[in-house]
């Protein structure tokens, strides 16, 4: 009887911890998406999305504990706001790069990165930040316990990445961005206007980030440095899943989230990224295209 006890009582930590992992997963798959997108279509290493995504966290507080806006009215211009910069930023930073070698779009990625960094530091502090939510039942379901606001970050993800599938997958403007992404002198000749797709790109790729910051910030907190190891992540998720691949953005966040969870639940939160990223060295020695991605 004690064993079984015993085995039930780890089998509620696992799952447990498979919850934790699954909110902190969903945050990864967002970065994730955003940084895939843009990637297929401009083959742009989009460094500043952490530090972008931050800048909506951080837009997200001062406009809800600051101003005292309700948070949905908050998270509403955040993401305006957001889809906004996104524009600004391809057409400012990448659009005069666009032709020129890769480096130039490289040191301009890194360049945004620290502009963005400086600018959230200048006008949000280096304080860390904590989003308020009133979220903050707890549900207990057969011993495990799973807190209201994970489960609606959990939720959220689901939402943003089921409507993101659809939008892709279903709509005239999805198909031209596959299209653009799959062969973009091809589309030109399909009459696809390839000026217009990196906006729109940006836009939804922001809009993502946005999102996850929000989630980020009202979950753990936002800081300095924050989103910098943030588009690590995502970048790792990237990887994982398979260059490009939206299902492989999906599967590598969940992966990657999971593993940390499990990993800083089971042995200690100190060692969780090494061994996630260990985790995904061996699935890259495997299958060096990463889970989804083509060979």
């Amino acid at each position: 009887m004690s064993r079984f006890w015993e085995s039930n009582g780890n089998m509620i930590e696992i799952i447990q911890q498979i919850i934790n992992g699954l909110a902190i997963g969903g945050v990864y798959v967002l970065i994730a998406l955003g940084l895939t997108m843009v990637f297929g279509i401009l083959g742009i290493a989009h460094f500043a999305h952490g530090s972008v995504s931050m800048f909506g966290g951080y837009l997200t507080f001062f406009l809800s504990s600051s101003l005292g806006l309700p948070l949905a009215l908050a998270i509403l211009i955040a993401l305006i706001v957001g889809i906004v910069l996104g524009i600004a930023i391809e057409l400012l930073a990448y659009r005069p790069v666009r032709n020129a070698n890769h480096i130039n779009a490289f040191i301009v990625a890194l360049g945004l990165t620290m502009m963005v960094e400086g600018i959230n530091l200048q006008f949000f502090g280096a304080d860390q930040v904590i989003i308020q939510t009133n979220f903050d039942r707890v549900f207990e379901i057969g011993g495990v316990t799973v807190p209201e606001l994970r489960l609606y970050v959990i939720l959220a993800a689901i939402a943003l990445i089921g409507a993101m599938t659809v939008f892709v997958e279903k709509t005239k403007t999805g198909q031209a961005i596959r299209a653009v992404a799959q062969n973009r002198d091809a589309a030109i000749l399909m009459g696809i206007n390839v000026n217009t797709i990196p906006l729109i790109v940006f836009a939804i790729s922001t809009m993502l980030g946005v999102c996850a910051g929000v989630m980020v910030g009202s979950l753990f907190a936002i800081a300095p440095g924050v989103g910098e190891g943030l588009v690590i992540k995502g970048f790792a998720v990237l990887i994982l899943g398979g260059l490009g691949s939206i299902p492989g953005a999906v599967v590598g966040g969940l992966v990657l989230g999971v593993t940390e969870a499990l990993a800083a639940g089971f042995i200690s939160s100190a060692y969780k990224d090494v061994i996630a990223f260990a985790v995904m060295i061996i699935v890259l020695l495997v299958r060096p295209q990463g889970l989804l991605g083509k060979a």
